[in-house]
């Protein structure tokens, strides 16, 4: 296992710096692909330059870097890559576009061929002509992401929704700096919503877990849980309902601040020890805990934190020890919704220096409330 990890982190290092570009078309259009050959697409777009077409529209690949993406504890990953090669010969993309007239629809076989051989390391992807346009000379409408962000997930939906999220930041980050958009139109962006309807295409789930309570356990949760541990986001959502159904998700994000991932790791420095190793991953797995707590969403929803707060670790953190806790308490003697009064009393009363010390404000202003209980 060891001779296993050390391998790969070797080859993680090849592509740790590696960015994906793509149109937003082919980020909403449906991927109807599993896990890992998504994560093998991503992985050629990444060799591409943008600028300047490659050859024959092809890149090649080491079978080493590809089997980087693969299970650390598969022992027959020679089998398992023509497997995933077979797979991708008949995965494809379904590209809705909006137009004047109505919508119109392109069905792309993004990579048709992959040669490779016995006798070396090489793997040659060609692209079909007709998903270049989405990957080259792109002068608006583009994401970009950083491969690494999905190297680790495990699902196919965490990767489509975490492409998504970042489509919408990155033109929040785009009009904040200077273009014209409303308040209103940032939000959108920063905190972007999007119906059931939509959020089902996008995941090619449409006739499955027809039940919201199952689709959010099956696809959205587990695609949050997955964003918030191996990316440099953090997560929230919140269900838009009308009456009794959900019609509609909002989601909230931000940058956070997280450790080096395990293969960038250096252990020569005499500083890291085994207990401060434990004690960051325990602050990280905090962290990652926080974004999905009730009373992470209700201080959002009461504007007491912001979303840039979200990605300060040592605020979020000892709001999560110190101040949730007490929250727990004051919602075990009266309920939940007494939370919500008191967070919005805080609020009302609050005053402009408070914000400097937000953990230590809600601090006294709970113990405080509690004592008169």
């Amino acid at each position: 296992m060891s001779v296993i990890l050390s391998e790969r982190r070797e080859n993680l290092k090849e592509i740790s710096n590696r960015k994906v570009v793509e149109h937003n078309d082919l980020i909403t259009g449906v991927a109807k692909m599993d896990k890992t050959p998504i994560k093998i697409f991503e992985l050629a777009v990444s060799c591409i330059d943008t600028k300047n077409p490659p050859e024959n529209n092809s890149v090649c690949l080491t079978k080493k870097t590809l089997f980087a993406f693969f299970d650390v504890t598969d022992t027959n990953k020679n089998f398992r890559f023509k497997k995933v090669i077979e797979e991708m010969q008949n995965q494809i993309f379904l590209i809705n576009k909006k137009t004047s007239k109505g919508n119109t629809y392109e069905r792309v076989v993004p990579i048709p061929s992959i040669k490779w051989s016995d006798f070396d390391d090489i793997v040659t992807f060609r692209f079909d002509e007709s998903v270049m346009p989405y990957l080259l000379d792109l002068k608006d409408n583009f994401t970009q992401f950083a491969l690494m962000d999905i190297m680790e997930m495990t699902s196919k939906y965490s990767i489509i929704l975490y492409k998504w999220i970042m489509m919408k930041y990155n033109q929040f980050t785009h009009y904040e700096q200077g273009a014209k958009r409303t308040e209103q139109q940032l939000e959108s962006y920063r905190n972007p919503v999007m119906e059931v309807a939509e959020l089902r295409r996008l995941t090619d789930t449409l006739t499955q877990y027809k039940q919201f309570s199952d689709f959010e356990k099956r696809v959205l949760k587990p695609a949050i849980d997955e964003i918030n541990e191996h990316t440099r986001f953090a997560i929230t959502y919140d269900k838009i309902k009308k009456g009794r159904s959900v019609i509609a998700v909002k989601f909230y994000g931000a940058r956070k601040e997280i450790p080096e991932p395990f293969y960038k790791q250096e252990q020569q420095d005499p500083a890291y020890t085994q207990a401060e190793s434990l004690k960051k991953q325990q602050e990280v797995q905090d962290f990652i805990d926080l974004q999905q707590n009730p009373y992470t969403l209700a201080l959002l929803n009461t504007q007491l934190i912001g979303v840039r707060d979200m990605t300060d670790i040592e605020l979020m953190v000892t709001l999560y020890r110190k101040v949730y806790p007490l929250y727990d308490q004051l919602a075990e003697k009266v309920n939940r919704y007494e939370v919500e009064r008191h967070l919005l009393y805080v609020k009302e009363k609050q005053q402009a220096y408070s914000k400097e010390n937000i953990a230590k404000y809600l601090y006294k202003a709970i113990s405080s409330y509690l004592k008169t209980i």
